[in-house]
């Protein structure tokens, strides 16, 4: 066995003689670790027929009460469920909201009684409509950090899920930047 190991070592040392292979190496580890960084970045949870995709949050200002809490929820199961509620250990509470504009006015109410989340239909929460609203925040978000939390669905049950915080002005969808104000002529209504 020791001379087996002996004969791969001399091996391996004649594969990889010259800087310039070691550096090749080098530089295809650290691809290797970036593939691995962004991986890390999409985290997903899974829970029954339910699979929760890339919980965040943007960071907030010292002394900010709310927050918003976005991600995707997909059902992949042949029965609907319901996410009836959901928590975050740095906020006193959190809601379902939705978003909408009614004669140019935007307005924002909580969902009673849960969000129907429908068989193979996937629900994107985001920053300009379904959202979680985090009240009562017992400190800021902090980008880079993690805030854990926790949503219940009515069949599926209760999952954990970390909520990557992000910078102040963060949107995951590319917007159209002309220049302009991003909804003009709204005004907000809560």
């Amino acid at each position: 066995m020791l001379s087996r190991l002996s004969s791969a070592r001399v091996a391996l040392r004649r594969l990889f003689v010259s800087p310039e292979e070691r550096i090749g190496i080098a530089v295809l580890a650290m691809a290797f670790l970036l593939v691995g960084v962004d991986a890390a970045a999409a985290h997903e949870y899974k829970i029954g027929a339910i699979e929760i995709g890339h919980p965040w949050s943007r960071a907030t200002p010292p002394g900010a009460k709310v927050a918003g809490g976005y991600l995707t929820v997909t059902n992949d199961g042949d029965t609907p469920d319901k996410l009836v509620s959901a928590t975050v250990e740095i906020a006193g509470r959190a809601e379902i909201h939705e978003m909408s504009v009614e004669d140019g006015v935007m307005k924002m109410r909580q969902v009673e009684g849960g969000l129907d989340i429908p068989a193979h239909g996937t629900v994107t929460f985001d920053p300009n409509g379904l959202h979680l609203m985090l009240l009562d925040l017992k400190g800021p978000l902090v980008r880079g950090t993690n805030v854990h939390g926790s949503l219940t669905f009515e069949k599926a049950g209760t999952v954990e899920v970390d909520y990557v915080v992000d910078a102040i002005g963060a949107n995951p969808k590319p917007m159209k930047h002309d220049g302009g104000d991003a909804m003009p002529g709204m005004k907000m209504d809560h």
